[in-house]
């Protein structure tokens, strides 16, 4: 079979798709909401806020010529916009899934961190399997939106392939605890529905990269194109399982992107 040497990827992800990828990453909790508009400095916490419970000092003042208008003396509290919740509440999950090592999260330790009763999460979530699965929609609407400028944007489509293992592998390098949904390595005794969607995501990044590498095989001139794509898209899948794995044996250590321009030239060569 003719041997295929595909071009060293020395730039991953074009600049725009290298900002889109930035944009993609899940904030940490304990770096706040962004955007968020300035509040006073009396403003009660976070936490008090998806509580729906006044703040601390937030009582009725009284001066001493008199009762003073409850509003005006009251510290302003900025409702927090529709859906910011929830976005707290998951930027915080994300953010105890990121520990090396770290137990199974459970709802009692996540309400604890968000200094909230569990019946305050259970407001905004029916469930903690409803929790890993707005995770996941995070992890397909960011891969696959940057897969669709890769595919729009680049027209080899061997580089398409190189650039989305380099896509995939980035995403999981700046966003550790979803590389562990991904893995699966934080769905241990969940829900099992939530692997199976991990599954799926696979599945359709594993048939894009076949897609592509058919189109690399018969540009090249290879016989059997579409058995080549096959056993190429199959490997390449299994090198994204395998390093995100070590990334999180290794404690966040070893980055999932570490050598890896060599890795898929000798990937890609037939």
């Amino acid at each position: 079979m003719e041997s295929v040497s595909p071009e060293p990827l020395t730039s991953p992800l074009t600049p725009s798709s290298t900002d889109a990828l930035a944009a993609a990453v899940l904030p940490r909790a304990d770096a706040g909401l962004a955007p968020a508009p300035a509040t006073p400095a009396s403003a009660p916490p976070a936490a008090a806020a998806l509580r729906d419970e006044p703040a601390d000092g937030a009582e009725v003042a009284h001066g001493t010529h008199g009762a003073v208008d409850a509003e005006a003396a009251a510290p302003h509290r900025r409702r927090p916009r529709p859906g910011e919740r929830r976005t707290q509440i998951l930027h915080t999950l994300a953010a105890m899934l990121e520990q090396p090592g770290g137990e199974r999260v459970t709802t009692a330790a996540l309400a604890t961190r968000l200094q909230v009763s569990e019946a305050a999460l259970y407001r905004h979530f029916a469930s903690k399997a409803q929790m890993f699965e707005a995770l996941i929609e995070f992890i397909e609407s960011s891969v696959f939106t940057l897969v669709n400028q890769v595919l729009d944007r680049e027209a080899d489509p061997g580089a398409q392939a190189r650039h989305i293992l380099a896509l995939v592998l980035q995403f999981g390098e700046k966003n550790p605890g979803m590389a562990r949904v991904m893995v699966g390595d934080a769905l241990v005794l969940e829900h099992e529905r939530l692997s199976t969607r991990m599954d799926q995501f696979f599945d359709r990044l594993e048939s894009q990269l076949r897609q592509c590498l058919r189109h690399h095989a018969t540009a090249h001139g290879l016989g059997a194109p579409t058995v080549w794509a096959q056993g190429a898209a199959a490997n390449a899948v299994s090198l994204l399982l395998g390093r995100l794995h070590r990334q999180i044996r290794s404690g966040f250590r070893r980055a999932p992107t570490e050598h890896l321009d060599t890795a898929l030239v000798q990937m890609l060569a037939a």
